[in-house]
This record gives structure tokens, C-alpha cells and sequence, in this order.
């Protein structure tokens, strides 16, 4: 299995370059052709080589952590109490929901919404992943961020109703809770 250092550099250089890291002949008859030398050409293979080995070798002897999160990582707590982790409804949801009136078209159009969501979470991670790329742990990084922004904001807003700031001015309602 390809590290994910390698995946990364096969993304970058996969139009001049193999997935073993020597240069591809249409690459080379290009650069040719574009009036570099031969030496130069077998340099910058060269040097590519080796940073391609380097990095190999890295992922063998100190890999990248690679947290893994699924699509159910991020579903709201109402949506853990209604959802199963692949997208079906939870049977105790169902018919608690069914005893209130909702309808069961109704139920079977959120499962299958919920569903479509998870399966798009998957085929965007497989497909990130072959690139080197961990989109759950981005996804979660930029959550993460998007929270410490709102606190951020919200600090500043009491820091601003102390100093007696126009409240048509403020970012959010001055009774907004946390």
C-alpha cells in the first residue's frame, strides 16, 4: 500500500512521471523537444527520483497519522438519534415519528436524503484518499475552525457591549447563547 507522502507525489508529478518514480518517455521527448538537453533531462529525473525515494522511504519508517472519520463524525446529536450510522433511520425514531403522524413517505424521503449524504462522504473520501488526501480530517479541521471563530466572535461582542457598541453593530443578538 502507498504511503500517503508517495500518493501525494504521484498526484503532483503524474503527467511527467510514473508510479514508480522514473519519467515517462512522453514526458521526456516533450522536454526534448522544448530544447533541453539531454543531461538536463536526465538531472531533473534524477533529482525527482530521489526526492521520490526520500519520501518512500519516509512513509515506511515515520508515516503521517492518518485519523479516520466517518460521515457519522458529523452529524448533529439529533441527527445520531434519528440516524443510524450509514443513513437508515433508527426503527425507535421510525415509530415514534409514525405514532406523532408523520407520514411514512416522509420518513423514507429522509432516510433516503441522509443516505445520499453518507454515500457522497465515502466516494469523496476514497477518492481524496487516493491522492494523499484525508478528507474527513480536513473536514474536521475546518469545523474545528469554524468554532473557535464563532467564540472568537462572541468574545469580541461582550467585549463590545462593555465598551457600549451600537448593538445594531454586533454580529450576532446580545442574548445569544453560547
Amino acid at each position: 500500500m502507498l504511503g500517503t507522502r508517495i500518493k501525494r507525489w504521484i498526484n503532483m508529478h503524474r503527467k511527467e512521471f510514473n508510479a514508480d518514480g522514473t519519467l515517462k518517455d512522453e514526458a521526456r521527448q516533450q522536454m526534448s523537444s522544448r530544447g533541453m538537453s539531454n543531461e538536463a533531462i536526465d538531472d531533473y529525473a534524477y533529482r525527482l527520483k530521489i526526492k521520490y525515494d526520500k519520501w518512500k522511504h519516509l512513509d515506511k519508517t515515520d508515516p503521517i497519522p492518518w485519523p479516520v472519520y466517518t460521515a457519522y463524525d458529523f452529524f448533529s446529536a439529533e441527527e445520531k438519534q434519528q440516524f443510524k450510522p450509514d443513513g437508515s433511520l433508527k426503527p425507535e425514531y421510525r415509530e415514534s415519528q409514525l405514532a406523532l403522524g408523520i407520514s411514512e413517505s416522509w420518513l423514507d424521503e429522509m432516510e433516503r436524503r441522509k443516505k445520499l449524504d453518507v454515500d457522497n462522504y465515502n466516494k469523496v473520501s476514497v477518492r481524496d484518499a487516493e491522492q494523499g488526501i484525508n478528507f474527513g480530517e480536513q473536514e474536521m479541521n475546518r469545523l474545528c475552525a469554524s468554532s473557535q471563530t464563532y467564540m472568537e466572535r462572541r468574545k469580541q461582542m461582550e467585549i463590545d457591549l462593555q465598551n457600549f457598541e451600537e448593538p445594531s453593530s454586533l454580529p450576532f443578538d446580545k442574548n445569544t447563547p453560547y
